[in-house]
């Protein structure tokens, strides 16, 4: 197969198997999101004079919310069919399926809920947690591509992936011509109920019935180089205003991108779930549409309250050290 049909993409998903325990990439990759994004929170509100110390309660919520956002989000707006009869399955999280829309819900609430306990206000404390967001979103999409999943239509573009190891689009091959750079695909079901897959490069035809993986728009990677250049543009937005950035701009501007971004990679996209077949916009772009509205409105209304022009958190970073100062202290 030459290099320029189509790159063959057969990432294993487990990156190792430790006993009973399995690691996956996917796993690694959203986990590395919250430590990552934790030294891009501390930079941050270190800079602004917010002690450190919020970046590790505020991690907290947003990652049980986005957990159960996300899973919540593709119970209710992808699978619910499968779930309404047996909702104990809802908490089988190992088993796969979560949803971005129902994350950024879900996230949206646990900034709420964190900024309400602990006197932060809500759009400021938004406007922050979006850079590490950004960087959430663009390595859980490499996630998606190591477990060949969320993969796009079939294309001839010279960076198309051929993705094996994605079972669900697999095409039967007819006496019509085979796309350069697809490949035959043999699956064998093994004792232990794991299933092993050879492939071999076809030529111009191939014998019908014939199972091919066919180049496909590499979207994963698309989505997931867009979150970094959102994060660049914002870091930079609010590097040159720092406590100074109207409240809500950038939450707002990270929304309408985002989504709007999103709404048009679908195009690209193989359906997630059948009943998209029969949609004139599948899933994704529907529930894209009212989070740019809202994106927009909140860019609209950034930073004009004259009460509250920037938003307000805690400035207790040069007030933690003197606390601690006093605690140590020798009582008289």
């Amino acid at each position: 197969m030459s290099l320029l049909s189509a790159i063959l993409w057969t990432a294993n998903p487990i990156l190792a198997e430790i006993g009973p325990l399995t690691l996956r990439w996917y796993g690694l990759l959203f986990m590395s999101g919250f430590v990552v994004g934790t030294f891009i929170l501390g930079h941050v509100y270190k800079s602004e004079k917010v002690s450190p110390r919020w970046v590790d309660v505020i991690t907290i919520y947003v990652l049980l919310g986005t957990v159960l956002g996300a899973r919540l989000g593709h119970v209710f707006f992808y699978d619910w069919a499968s779930y309404k009869d047996q909702p104990w399955e809802i908490l089988k999280i190992w088993h796969g399926g979560l949803a971005s829309h129902g994350a950024t819900i879900g996230i949206i609430f646990a900034v709420w809920l964190f900024s309400r306990n602990n006197k932060f206000d809500w759009l400021w404390t938004l406007d922050r947690i979006v850079l590490v967001v950004a960087v959430g979103g663009a390595l859980i999409r490499i996630g998606n591509l190591m477990n060949s999943e969320i993969v796009g239509r079939p294309t001839d573009v010279p960076w198309a992936f051929v993705f094996p190891r994605d079972v669900e689009h697999l095409q039967e091959a007819t006496t019509s011509l085979v796309p350069a750079g697809a490949v035959a695909v043999q699956r064998t079901r093994e004792s232990d109920g794991q299933v092993r897959f050879d492939t071999q490069p076809v030529g111009a035809t191939i014998v019908p019935g014939t199972e091919v993986a066919v180049p496909r728009h590499p979207t994963q990677i698309y989505e997931s180089l867009f979150c970094v250049v959102l994060f660049v543009l914002l870091y930079g937005m609010w590097n040159r205003t720092k406590e100074r950035t109207p409240r809500g701009q950038l939450f707002g501007l990270f929304v309408v991108l985002l989504f709007s971004f999103r709404f048009l990679v679908e195009f690209l996209k193989e359906d997630q779930v059948a009943f998209e077949q029969n949609m004139s916009l599948n899933m994704g772009q529907w529930l894209s549409v009212p989070l740019i509205f809202v994106g927009l409105w909140v860019v609209w209304r950034a930073g004009k309250d004259p009460q509250n022009p920037y938003g307000y958190a805690p400035r207790d970073l040069e007030e933690s050290p003197a606390a601690a100062a006093a605690t140590l202290s020798p009582r008289k």
